[in-house]
């Protein structure tokens, strides 16, 4: 996994609310046995027609084709636990999703995927979809360290993240990875530990 200390991307404005994980990543594509290639189907039923890319949506608009940072609304990532859907976000290119609420279990995948979830209140998203769709090419810039969220315009804002979970991405640490650093610590106790029968 990535660390995670500042980024500047370009901003997808994704207007819906309730975004589920089926939307995200529809269940056909849940036979995959690796983490890889999940982008090519990321929003698939949404992004494509008959096979062909649909130029209404949103991530087939050149304007945001390279887009890494995802305004949603309320809710998003609702619906099953399948870490398929922070997969495909990753594997895409987005490492910031701005919200002003997830889902619990989704939110927490994408800790463990290396995104960055960000909650914050409806009247900040409402201005900052304004700027996206006035501003082609709007960009943001998130510090986690400073856990501050800026553009080029005036606007600024913060953000809450719990201790750990910023600690993890700034490491860019999974929960396996995090475990490894006490990997002598844990060898030690294996090797002293008695075992009784």
């Amino acid at each position: 996994m990535k660390p995670f200390n500042k980024h500047t991307g370009i901003v997808a404005p994704l207007d819906v609310e309730n975004i589920d994980t089926d939307a995200i990543v529809p269940k056909q594509f849940l036979k995959r046995i690796t983490k890889s290639g999940f982008g090519e189907v990321l929003f698939y039923n949404w992004r494509y027609e008959d096979g062909k890319e649909d130029p209404e949506f949103v991530l087939n608009q050149s304007e945001y084709r390279n887009s890494s940072i995802l305004l949603a609304r309320k809710n998003f990532g609702c619906g099953s636990s399948r870490e398929h859907a922070p997969w495909a976000l990753e594997d895409y290119g987005f490492r910031v999703i701005i919200a002003p609420s997830f889902a619990d279990i989704f939110y927490s995948n994408c800790f463990k995927n290396g995104i960055l979830p960000i909650v914050i209140p409806d009247d900040e998203i409402g201005t900052l979809f304004n700027r996206t769709t006035q501003n082609p090419g709007y960009r943001l810039t998130v510090d986690l360290e400073a856990q501050t969220i800026k553009d080029d315009l005036g606007f600024e804002t913060s953000f809450e993240i719990r201790p750990y979970q910023k600690s993890q991405l700034l490491q860019g640490l999974d929960e396996v990875g995090a475990t490894l650093i006490h990997h002598e610590k844990i060898s030690s106790f294996e090797k002293d530990h008695k075992i009784y029968y």
